[in-house]
């Protein structure tokens, strides 16, 4: 396997490493073109040494404050020596152009070469002013906000000194219990695509090499949305059939749109951990896909492989790394401890560590660097773009677009504007920290609009606040664990009092900011603490409540849907969340959201989601049968479906039809109304099964959806192209093929749709 790899790279790099001779014919194509960044990337890595090769596959966390003094000793000191002898070929976690600057001046005038570093941040949903939560922004189903939301996360961190972000996410999950669900675009393969390629856009824009753009990071490769039992970091067990028609398209769809960048998975996958899965970044990766940029391990993820016992000690990890494909090793140590001997050993080629090396040095041509290693570093750009209106301006149009509108009995929505008396009750209401969301470390705490300071925007109205119930004891910090209130009920007369003399209740429950994201999973998905019961304990006084729900991942509240008259989705929607959700509650903003994953009723039915296959035995074939594929104590429908969200006015579908234009194309029309009487916006979505194919398909796949604005009484025809690219999928081979044969087509407003029509191939 080995020389397979080597030959592979020979082509691009290996004329001017002595070690692999010369190529003249190559070498004198490179001359003809000097000012291309392979030529480049050639000439300067002929001038390196093993050592500063390999250094360049070395990446350290942030390890002292820059701007003060030099360590003198322990490991900071360590990694600084290695700094300046041009080991180190990115650094993660320095922000804000002073320190950025601090350290780049180091790599660049101290070392031998002048390399400059690569700058690497978790620009997750934002950097500073922040945006929606991932999964929440995948709500909003529009692509051009999405993207937008990405570019003003890359105008904002670019300023501060960040050129790479580990972002976008585009691992698909079904399983709620995982805390990283809030990262992602939810439980679908096609619309997690469509996502991935308008985040990577974003971030990286026409022209990488612009001081406003920073390079994406494709995560997690592969499989790590699969991790048994919702539990993170945990092992991860799929058939080919899910791999290749689930799992890699999203991944695939970022390589097309130019992803810079990859990180591989803690998990691993047919036993091998994904650091040194030869499969999925040799096999699949760098020669299926011909991607060109480079892959960088998941923190500490290559020491990690002894604990999963398949690296003896962490020589052997470096070794299995690059052989399988990694080329960056993110606070493992070691690349920059064992790889020089292992190449004088002969147990690994120098053409790995020239590939990598040449792959990383690239991308910092592409990002500009080695014209201007100081070109993010700007202290007056720094000052006019963080924080600007511009960018507040962005996260709250998004926040907006995201919020998903679950549940309106009786039109209780949108509220009066006047004249009301509005109780308030919930913690939540008042935090200005939990709506952040998780993966926010570079904006501080108390930075988010809360919930009362945008229903303060409304002052015809008379609001009383009443705490209720803590949701967490103490101070919630990150990464230590949370204490939840589980027994404090001691505020829940007072809420009970504001709410019997209230017109309206708002009661504002969820999840705090750091219950989802990285090693947050939960076993129960319900509302955390003793807010089920203060939600009971209001009802029981006054049954007129609008639940805003603030939360990562799709919640168990089944007794809410009961219930409760009116619930919102609002997610954990960042800096602006509470103007976001007040401007819905008062119907100054008519909400457009759809779920992007699907909520169950009880947490037994996890994992839970649309496109599930029908098996032998999906219904019962005679009255009081108990031999079919359900649960005796649970519903098999979900709670909410993939796909749902409700709006202030009312959508009809009719006309649908379907035309053959090709053997490989049909053309399927639909008739869109607005039946209500304000205007609004619908995602039209569409479905198609493939009713007999040599490998099962799901009872239903989304292959095309439009997000359309209409006015009352307006009808629109919506026109879908069904090509080979949605009509076929992967066969356990990982062979791309449509088949011909009997197809069926659905047309609605989520995954329970309301038209079919069939059509055959």
């Amino acid at each position: 396997m080995k020389k397979r790899y080597i030959l592979t790279i020979v082509s691009v790099v290996f004329m001017f490493s002595s070690a692999m001779g010369q190529n003249k014919t190559l070498a004198h194509k490179l001359t003809k073109n000097e000012t291309s960044i392979d030529y480049k990337v050639a000439k300067l890595l002929s001038e390196m040494t093993l050592e500063e090769k390999i250094g360049q596959m070395n990446q350290y966390n942030g390890f002292w404050n820059v701007t003060g003094p030099t360590p003198s000793s322990g490991d900071a000191a360590h990694k600084y020596e290695h700094l300046r002898k041009g080991y180190v070929g990115s650094m993660l976690n320095v922000r804000g152009v002073e320190e950025v600057r601090a350290v780049q001046k180091i790599a660049v005038e101290e070392t031998r070469l002048g390399i400059p570093l690569i700058i690497g941040f978790d620009v997750i949903h934002g950097y500073e002013t922040l945006s929606p939560i991932p999964l929440a922004e995948a709500a909003s189903w529009d692509l051009e906000a999405i993207k937008k939301s990405a570019e003003i996360a890359a105008l904002e961190a670019s300023a501060a000194g960040i050129n790479w972000t580990f972002a976008p996410m585009v691992d698909i999950s079904r399983d709620a219990r995982w805390g990283r669900v809030m990262e992602g675009a939810g439980e679908d393969t096609y619309l997690g695509s469509k996502i991935a390629i308008a985040r990577v856009k974003g971030f990286q824009g026409e022209d990488l090499s612009k001081p406003n753009t920073i390079a994406a990071c494709a995560k997690h490769w592969a499989g790590y949305g699969f991790t048994e039992s919702g539990k993170d970091y945990n092992t991860v067990d799929v058939g080919t059939s899910t791999l290749n028609n689930i799992i890699f398209p999203p991944f695939k769809a970022t390589v097309d749109a130019g992803v810079k960048t990859f990180m591989n998975s803690f998990n691993e996958l047919n036993g091998i951990p994904a650091t040194a899965n030869a499969f999925l970044q040799r096999d699949i990766l760098k020669e299926k896909w011909n991607f060109d940029g480079f892959v960088v391990s998941d923190w500490g993820s290559m020491a990690e492989m002894i604990n999963h016992g398949y690296a003896e000690n962490i020589k052997h990890a470096a070794e299995l790394s690059v052989i399988a494909g990694s080329d960056m090793d993110m606070e493992s140590y070691a690349y920059v401890n064992e790889l020089a001997n292992l190449v004088k050993e002969g147990k690994v080629d120098e053409g790995l560590i020239n590939d990598a090396a040449s792959r990383i040095l690239k991308v910092k041509f592409e990002l500009g660097l080695f014209d201007n290693p100081y070109k993010y570093c700007d202290e007056k750009r720094e000052k006019e773009v963080i924080g600007s209106k511009e960018i507040h301006d962005a996260v709250l149009d998004v926040a907006k677009k995201s919020i998903v509108l679950l549940k309106n009995e009786n039109n209780m929505l949108p509220l009066k504007k006047k004249g009301q008396k509005i109780a308030v009750i919930g913690t939540l209401a008042n935090d200005k920290t939990s709506p952040l969301g998780s993966w926010r470390i570079a904006a501080d705490d108390n930075t988010a609009v809360s919930v009362l300071e945008g229903l303060a925007e409304y002052p015809d109205n008379a609001i009383t606040y009443a705490k209720g119930a803590d949701l967490v004891l103490g101070e919630a910090t990150f990464p230590f664990e949370l204490e939840i209130n589980t027994t404090d009920k001691s505020g829940f007369e007072e809420a009970k009092n504001a709410a019997k003399n209230a017109d309206v209740v708002i009661m504002v429950l969820g999840e705090h900011g750091f219950q989802s994201g990285e090693a947050r999973s939960r076993s129960e998905i319900g509302l955390p603490g003793v807010q089920q019961d203060l939600l009971e304990a209001v009802y029981a006084v006054n049954k007129n409540i609008v639940l805003v729900l603030n939360n990562g991942r799709p919640l168990t509240i089944s007794w809410a849907d009961a219930h409760i008259p009116a619930i919102v989705e609002g997610w954990q929607l960042g800096t602006q969340s509470g103007h976001a959700i007040t401007q819905v509650l008062y119907g100054d903003y008519n909400p457009s959201g759809k779920l992007p994953m699907t909520f169950p009723r009880s947490v037994g039915q996890v994992p839970i989601y649309y496109n599930y296959k029908n098996t032998g035995r999906p219904a019962a074939n005679e009255p009081n049968s108990v031999f079919w594929s359900h649960y005796i104590d649970e519903s098999n429908t979900p709670l909410y479906a993939f796909g749902h969200g409700l709006s202030y006015t009312s959508f009809s579908y009719s006309n649908l039809k379907v035309k053959k234009i090709s053997e490989q194309h049909v053309e399927v029309s639909v008739e869109l109304k607005n039946t209500g009487k304000v205007k609004g916006k619908e995602v039209a979505q569409l479905y198609i099964r493939d009713l007999f194919a040599s490998v099962t398909r799901p009872v239903k796949e989304l292959k095309g959806f439009e997000l359309v604005e209409l006015e009352p009484n307006e009808t629109k025809t919506l026109t879908f192209q069904l090509t080979e690219k949605e009509l076929g999928f992967y066969d356990n081979n990982g062979d791309y093929v449509v088949e011909s044969g009997d197809f069926k087509v659905f047309i609605g407003g989520s995954s329970v749709t309301v038209l079919e029509e069939k059509f055959k191939l």
